[in-house]
């Protein structure tokens, strides 16, 4: 297991990562740090872990607009719309299941009496 030495807000942080992941924990952590030069660019005293939390909340709100975009308008629609005909379709085949239980019981009956 691999273990890497990052920087954050001025601050080094010793983390674990699997064997060969090293450059992409330094890529991360270089992301990271470019929102909390952000932050600081906008001026106002803020602690370590609010300066931290603001730099997650600007990388949750790029993630959301990506995932937006690559989702097409009405997509939100149909999978809902999917959603609801797959339950329909389960009960339906639950109410089947037991209609042909039912039968079957009938049929034995009216066989063997």
């Amino acid at each position: 297991m691999g273990q890497v030495s990052v920087r954050v807000n001025g601050y080094v942080y010793n983390v674990g990562c699997q064997d060969g992941e090293e450059g992409h924990l330094h890529a991360m952590a270089h992301e990271i740090e470019k929102r909390v030069e952000r932050i600081r660019t906008l001026g106002g005293s803020t602690t370590e872990g609010r300066t931290l939390l603001l730099a997650a909340l600007l990388m949750a709100d790029e993630i959301h607009d990506l995932t937006a975009q690559r989702m097409p308008s009405g997509a939100a629609e149909t999978i809902a719309e999917a959603d609801r005909i797959v339950a329909e379709n389960k009960r339906a085949r639950s109410r089947l299941l037991l209609a042909v239980e039912r039968a079957e019981g009938l049929a034995d009956l009216l066989e063997h009496g």
